[in-house]
């Protein structure tokens, strides 16, 4: 049964982890169960990459093990029972460790601490921190984008007249009020009370702000969107933490709750959502600029560029402004172009998997995450492939700028294409496509970027992502990853920088 393989998959991760007493937090993202860990030297990482239903493991500010879609949600429940239930008693011993070289677990421990500190900078930190919020509204703006894609598909088949509007109401509900969500976990992760943040952000989307003037202009309802609530709810939860320092505890659960909601409710009226509504309108105006002029040219910085921008955490800046679009426009340009990076990925694997045909590890590697790489999930196949081997992660990207130019292309002469949801990428975006033309037209333009990017990701490999230095050390039948990683060159350089927000590509 399902359950029963969930719940094996959280047994067999739990004493790998240094068992329940050493797990200080757990949450999961799309793909990631992410753990806060008491003492890291605990963690058997070998022993966990080589359980089946472990794809890879990341270290950032907490400890990452990669599940995949769907799985992590479903093996995060049972994970979490088995640590209530184990911490009262000793922690389970941790397996024994694999045998790997001195030098290179030496080697590997320095590495990881470095990148720890390299990614604890303030800006990272407030990069992770807006991701949190924006995280776990992508179900819904997958769910929802799904039934508006199948709905617009009946409408325009002409097909079910009765159900039709049950079915835009249902995809659209969730995002008419998509801002009060952001000031609710806005005002959670800034250390607020998550129901004043929601409160605050309920502003922007109430009906009577119509009759209200601010800057010489009437309000709109939903005014500044997204933005605004984020804002908003900020300085709701900075009000609100002033209030409990100053206000007698007698008065509290009155005066606090009051004052939050009416300081931080003016200044959203009469200053919030106008000029976030300026911001807002500015980005949708700068991506379809940058897009209608320059859009193959854009296509190929946006999609070469993406999976660096991942190493280095800096992708998680995109959310707002994906959903943002989203929240203007039905569908933002700016995924289908980054998913690119991931098909040039897929096509990197492939060559990689043709140029080693003697090394049974990385093909076996290979072998088991393509299928996940095809879905837009990238992680096992660029921390177990093409990062560590250095050049092809650089070819992989060059197959992202292809499929992004191609796309780019195609808007520059007014063929748009975009996403009703932000999360899916690959194969698993199609049902979210969207653009100003046709459906068929708009999943061709995107099944076309695919194709390129996979072609010019496994012909750039195929040729150049290998010395013959390389070929030589790396061509070889190895019994263990680790002797892969270190044959390459692109060991000493260190490993990933890993993401900290969904991205999956």
């Amino acid at each position: 049964m399902a359950t029963d393989k969930n719940r094996a998959t959280a047994a067999a991760i739990l004493p790998l982890v240094g068992g329940a007493e050493n797990v200080t937090s757990i949450a999961h993202c799309m793909t990631r169960l992410r753990l806060g860990l008491a003492d890291r030297s605990l963690v058997d990482d070998e022993a966990l990459k080589a359980l089946p239903a472990v794809m890879g493991v990341v270290e950032d500010d907490t400890y990452q093990i990669v599940l995949g879609p769907g799985t992590v949600a479903r093996v995060t429940p049972e994970f979490e029972a088995m640590v209530a239930e184990g911490r009262p008693a000793e922690p389970a011993a941790p397996a024994e460790p694999t045998l790997t070289a001195e030098e290179l677990a030496a080697q590997g421990a320095s590495l990881r601490a470095a990148r720890k500190a390299k990614n604890a900078t303030p800006f990272k930190l407030f990069l992770r921190r807006i991701a949190n919020i924006f995280v776990p509204l992508i179900p819904a703006l997958i769910g929802c984008g799904i039934i508006a894609g199948i709905n617009g598909l009946l409408v325009n088949l002409e097909w079910l007249p009765a159900i039709t509007p049950a079915l835009a109401a249902i995809a659209s509900g969730f995002m008419a009020l998509i801002a009060v969500f952001v000031g609710f976990n806005t005002a959670k992760e800034f250390g607020g009370t998550p129901i004043l943040g929601g409160a605050v952000a309920a502003i922007i989307v109430y009906a009577g702000v119509a009759n209200i003037e601010a800057f010489g202009q009437k309000l709109s309802p939903g005014q500044g969107g997204v933005l605004g609530a984020l804002g908003a709810a900020v300085l709701a939860t900075y009000i609100e933490k002033w209030c409990r320092r100053w206000v007698p505890e007698a008065l509290d659960v009155l005066v606090t709750p009051t004052v939050t909601v009416l300081l931080s409710g003016l200044v959203t009226i009469f200053g919030l959502m106008f000029l976030a509504g300026e911001v807002s309108t500015g980005i949708g105006t700068a991506a379809n600029w940058l897009l209608d002029n320059t859009g193959a040219f854009a296509g190929l910085v946006l999609g070469g560029l993406f999976l660096p921008l991942v190493m280095l955490g800096l992708h998680q800046a995109l959310i707002p402004i994906h959903t943002t679009l989203i929240e203007q426009q039905g569908f933002t340009v700016l995924l289908p172009i980054l998913a690119m990076a991931g098909a040039g990925q897929v096509g990197c694997a492939i060559a990689v998997y043709k140029r080693l045909r003697h090394n049974t590890s990385i093909r076996t590697t290979i072998k088991s995450a393509l299928p996940a790489g095809f879905l837009g999930v990238g992680e096992p196949l660029i921390y177990g492939v093409s990062l560590p081997l250095g050049r092809p992660f650089v070819t992989a990207c060059v197959g992202g700028a292809a499929g992004g130019a191609f796309i780019g292309f195609f808007s520059m002469i007014g063929d748009k294409v975009g996403s009703t949801a932000i999360g899916p990428s690959g194969w698993a975006l199609f049902p979210l496509l969207d653009g100003n033309q046709g459906l068929g037209l708009t999943v061709a333009i995107y099944g076309g970027g695919l194709l390129v990017g996979y072609l010019v990701g496994f012909f750039t490999t195929y040729f150049f992502g290998f010395s013959k230095q390389m070929l030589v050390d790396l061509n070889a039948d190895t019994t263990t990853h680790e002797q892969v990683v270190a044959a390459s060159p692109a060991t000493a350089s260190g490993p990933t920088t890993p993401e900290a927000e969904p991205a999956k590509v």
